[in-house]
């Protein structure tokens, strides 16, 4: 999830960032499907470009966390996921999306190695 903060510089000024948050490991129950990419489902709430939900289900990337370093592609050993275009996305335009997630062999290299922890594999 992504999260406006503001934090005070100054009596007089109000800056706003962007933080990031793991995925909810309990989306499902708290989420509801509200479209399909891909193949997969997305879980939203989504407001495009700066929401974008959670892709997939049982390989699950929370677009809004992913900062788009690409580990994840690199350490699949059957390739589940692609680069997808996430324009206008405040964390990375380019996301990593579970195209395959069916081919998935629950090794949980992707969601170990995720630096921002934006992967949930459902066992």
């Amino acid at each position: 999830m992504l999260f406006n903060v503001e934090s005070v510089h100054s009596k007089l000024e109000i800056k706003k960032r962007w933080v990031n948050l793991p995925i909810d490991p309990e989306f499902q129950k708290k989420c509801k499907i509200v479209g399909q990419h891909q193949g997969h489902a997305v879980w939203g709430p989504i407001s495009p470009p700066q929401k974008q939900g959670i892709h997939g289900t049982d390989v699950a990337v929370d677009w809004d966390v992913c900062t788009g370093d690409g580990v994840c592609i690199d350490v699949c050993p059957v390739t589940v996921f692609d680069w997808a275009d996430a324009k206008g996305h405040p964390t990375s335009e380019k996301k990593s999306d579970p195209v395959r997630e069916k081919d998935c062999i629950k090794c949980l290299a992707c969601e170990t190695q995720c630096p921002v922890q934006a992967i949930k594999i459902t066992q």
